[in-house]
């Protein structure tokens, strides 16, 4: 018996756990509202990303067609090409701006 005494006493008893109350910690009405607001403006800011996308994309086909046609030789005559002209640039055009 002295030996299982030995090992008992070399073996201490665990240690008592916490001493913080069990309650159930929650955001509360706060952090639901402060999650939806970083929801809310993450959906937007992805919204207006897409469109700055898509009429960089639209400006860049025009321009490649502007300069398609001024390299063959034939001259345009729309509006959005004489506007390209006067101002130098050609991303002008009424049809780049689609929303």
């Amino acid at each position: 018996m002295s030996i299982i005494t030995a090992v008992l006493a070399a073996n201490p008893s665990p240690s008592p756990t916490s001493v913080v109350p069990d309650v159930n910690v929650t955001p509360g009405v706060a952090g639901f509202v402060a999650i939806a607001l970083v929801a809310v403006a993450t959906i937007l800011l992805l919204v207006d990303m897409t469109r700055r996308i898509r009429r960089t994309r639209y400006r860049a086909e025009i321009r490649e067609r502007l300069e398609a046609d001024l390299a063959e030789g034939g001259s345009t005559t729309d509006e959005s090409a004489r506007r390209a002209d006067e101002h130098g640039r050609a991303d002008v055009g009424d049809d780049t701006e689609r929303g």
